[in-house]
């Protein structure tokens, strides 16, 4: 049957907000099933994972995050982490065929993860590892991706580099901890308290608590700074930092982002320190790396908590409180 013919005049419940705002303007509704383009595929989605980004764009802040619709989301349904089944393909699709089972960042290609189905570009996807669920195959994509470009800005690990990773506690970190592990480097490892242990387990060699312990005022010097918070002044930041050592910002306030991309030229001309801000940018190829370290055991997503579909927007609410460890999934489909 074709792809056009399967889905069209067909419904799916997706999770849609029609508004800016916090958890309690999503709904979960009946909409219409999408129809894959000549280049898509439609996927059944067995599940979905929460990130930062998810989060800003139900807020719509920063401002950036309103670039394509001012006054209302253009896209109605958030997420942007999927791991699913294949079910119906494109004329011009040639990588996938219905039946296979794959994971990938959707973000550059309409959103809409939070679905029973969604239709995605099949470059922007990857046959899911084996050996693992569903549910830890959507941890995936974005985090690790994002851990991956970060490292990558400072132009390569080497074995006794010190990297820390301020923020350390969410997607990000933990997937970023367990690689610098695999390139014989060091981690020291930010974030709350109540997230230290697990910082722990997935390989940080020291962990600190941000309230009680600032790795900014005089103490050890790191090769490479991951910032995923992005709260502190750069200038503040920057001492921690080995001359020739790096400042990598993942994730942070409009504020801190302009201040970190100003100051960049001055704090490089003055003390040889690298600032650099990663945008992020969905990759299969990057994708494709994960897959391997996954399917071989050298990494393990970290999943929180795993949220039914109908018990989505209680995901968005506990995000919202700031103590998830690692990953937020929510299973699509049961059974």
């Amino acid at each position: 049957m074709k792809a056009e013919a399967q889905a069209a005049g067909q419904l799916m419940r997706a999770l849609v907000y029609d508004q800016y705002g916090k958890p309690d303007v999503l709904r979960i509704e009946k909409v219409e099933m999408p129809v894959p383009k000549e280049h898509e595929v439609l996927i059944a989605v067995h599940a979905a994972s929460l990130n930062s980004w998810d989060w800003d764009r139900l807020l719509g802040k920063p401002f950036a995050n309103r670039i394509d619709g001012l006054r209302r989301p253009r896209y109605r349904i958030l997420g942007a982490d999927v791991a699913g089944r294949v079910i119906a393909v494109g004329t011009a699709v040639r990588r996938y065929r219905p039946g296979d089972e794959v994971f990938g960042d959707i973000s550059g290609c309409g959103w809409g993860g939070f679905a029973e189905y969604v239709c995605a570009s099949e470059g922007a996807l990857t046959s899911k590892p084996q050996g693992v669920s569903f549910e830890q195959a959507a941890a995936i994509p974005q985090a690790a991706v994002l851990a991956l470009q970060g490292l990558r800005k400072r132009g390569g690990l080497e074995k006794g580099h010190h990297v820390l990773i301020n923020g350390a506690g969410g997607g990000v970190g933990t997937f970023a901890i367990q690689y610098i592990k695999l390139q014989g480097a060091r981690v020291t490892a930010v974030d709350a308290a109540e997230k230290l242990e697990m910082l722990r387990s997935v390989g940080a060699d020291q962990v600190l608590d941000y309230r009680t312990e600032d790795f900014a005022a005089g103490g050890p010097q790191y090769d490479l700074i991951l910032d995923v918070v992005g709260y502190r002044s750069v200038l503040e930041v920057q001492r921690a930092l080995k001359p020739g050592g790096s400042y990598v910002m993942i994730g942070g306030t409009s504020n801190r982002i302009i201040q970190a991309a100003l100051t960049a030229p001055l704090i490089a001309w003055f003390t040889r320190k690298k600032v650099k801000v990663l945008l992020h940018k969905p990759s299969h190829d990057d994708q494709l790396i994960w897959k391997s370290l996954v399917e071989t055991g050298q990494v393990v997503p970290v999943i929180d908590r795993q949220f039914a579909f109908d018990n989505v927007i209680e995901a968005f609410k506990y995000y919202e409180a700031g103590h998830v460890k690692g990953k937020i999934v929510v299973s699509m489909v049961t059974g």
